[in-house]
């Protein structure tokens, strides 16, 4: 499930530029190819969010469009401040000053949610969607015991009785390995992993359709990252919720998501396939980010980072934002900003593409990533990361 290409501002030139309130509704809406409206449970266009400051606003997310199907797991990559958390945040509304959506819409289930109050979102927080946040120890209140979490949970949003509760509470840590009998435990008292599946538990107490993950595995090591991976992928085909899930890291979630956004500067650069976009990169960004990071197989290959560092928001540069970075840039990039063009079954923001795919791109792109098959389930006893056994 895609967005068709975008069509260039008419005058095809830069709307970042300076502080004035930019037209976030200028272009129009895209119909998805191939599919009807109600296969889509959320759908946002035109997002913009902004955090405003003394000497204007700072577009973090600027005029974004993306899908989400039932039960699909979406990816979002890119550098730390390109924009990832702040979509997540304007998508479940929790954004705080001095963050604000400017423009655009967040269509969940038919329904128009960006704007609504808290009171009014208090009906399908939890219920119908959800959010994992980064740091569980910081999210977990420090002084309640897990259950005593779940419970506030549970009687906000439903009518359920104690031992209602209490039953559901041991369900929902089961379903993430954890035994039951650490519902009486503090998060203090719980491994890293640990606190992360709770926070997982806690947000599938209602089964809700939409789960939005952002960065949930950044506190782990590599093995912990990997078996809770595991364990998200597996939960969602089980239970059939969709997974929106930010991370800065490519090759963790090259196994686990169907589509991947990649986010530069507020934008959405490139989106599509997972396993085609790490084949193929279109973006030179995606290609930046691809040679970044080494493979375990194959021959060695030497590792390149991106030149340069990412724009400031307060005073974006003119045309493309990732121009003064880019090793295929063109004159024209510094003065005309790129629209999202549908190229070879990808979206990819790139004047390089504007009349099709160029042939000698292919030679530039960078080597695929081998990605290795997961496991058809977890092993048995392997859930939980090394010294974080499921009971005391």
């Amino acid at each position: 499930m895609r967005l068709r290409r975008q069509k260039p501002d008419s005058a095809g030139t830069n709307r970042r530029g300076g502080h004035t309130e930019p037209d976030v509704f200028a272009d129009g809406v895209h119909d998805l190819p191939g599919s009807s409206a109600d296969e889509a449970i959320l759908e946002v266009r035109k997002l913009s969010v902004a955090y405003v400051i003394d000497a204007g606003f700072v577009m973090a997310v600027d005029r974004v469009d993306l899908d989400l199907g039932r039960g699909e797991f979406l990816g979002v990559v890119g550098e730390s401040g390109c924009g990832k958390s702040t979509l997540l945040f304007g998508i479940a509304q929790l954004l705080s000053p001095p963050a604000r959506i400017v423009g655009g819409s967040v269509n969940f289930h038919g329904k128009e949610i960006a704007g609504l109050s808290d009171k009014q979102l208090r009906h399908i927080r939890w219920r119908e969607y959800s959010v994992v946040m980064q740091s569980a120890m910081n999210a977990l209140n420090p002084v309640k015991t897990v259950a005593g979490q779940m419970r506030d949970v549970c009687k906000a949003h439903s009518d359920m009785s104690d031992d209602e509760i209490r039953q559901r509470s041991e369900e929902v840590l089961r379903l993430v390995s954890i035994d039951p009998v650490h519902l009486d435990s503090y998060p203090h008292q719980l491994s890293g992993g640990m606190r992360q599946r709770s926070m997982i538990a806690m947000a599938l107490l209602f089964t809700p359709d939409l789960v939005i993950m952002d960065e949930p595995t950044s506190a782990l090591d590599v093995v912990a990252q990997r078996s809770l991976m595991v364990q998200i992928k597996e939960l969602q085909e089980r239970l059939g919720f969709a997974v929106i899930f930010v991370t800065h890291d490519m090759s963790l979630i090259s196994n686990f998501s169907d589509r991947l956004a990649v986010m530069y500067a507020g934008q959405i650069v490139e989106l599509g396939d997972t396993r085609q976009l790490f084949d193929s990169p279109l973006h030179p960004y995606t290609q930046g980010l691809l040679e970044a990071f080494p493979s375990i197989r194959g021959p060695k290959r030497h590792l390149l980072g991106i030149p340069g560092q990412p724009p400031d928001l307060a005073k974006p540069p003119p045309g493309c934002p990732f121009a003064p970075r880019c090793p295929q840039v063109m004159a024209k990039c510094t003065t005309i900003e790129p629209p999202l063009l549908d190229v070879q079954e990808d979206l990819v923001r790139c004047l390089l593409y504007e009349n099709g795919p160029p042939e000698a791109l292919a030679a530039n792109a960078p080597t695929p990533v081998e990605i290795q098959e997961l496991p058809e389930r977890l092993p048995a006893g392997s859930a939980a990361g090394p010294g974080e056994g499921t009971s005391q």
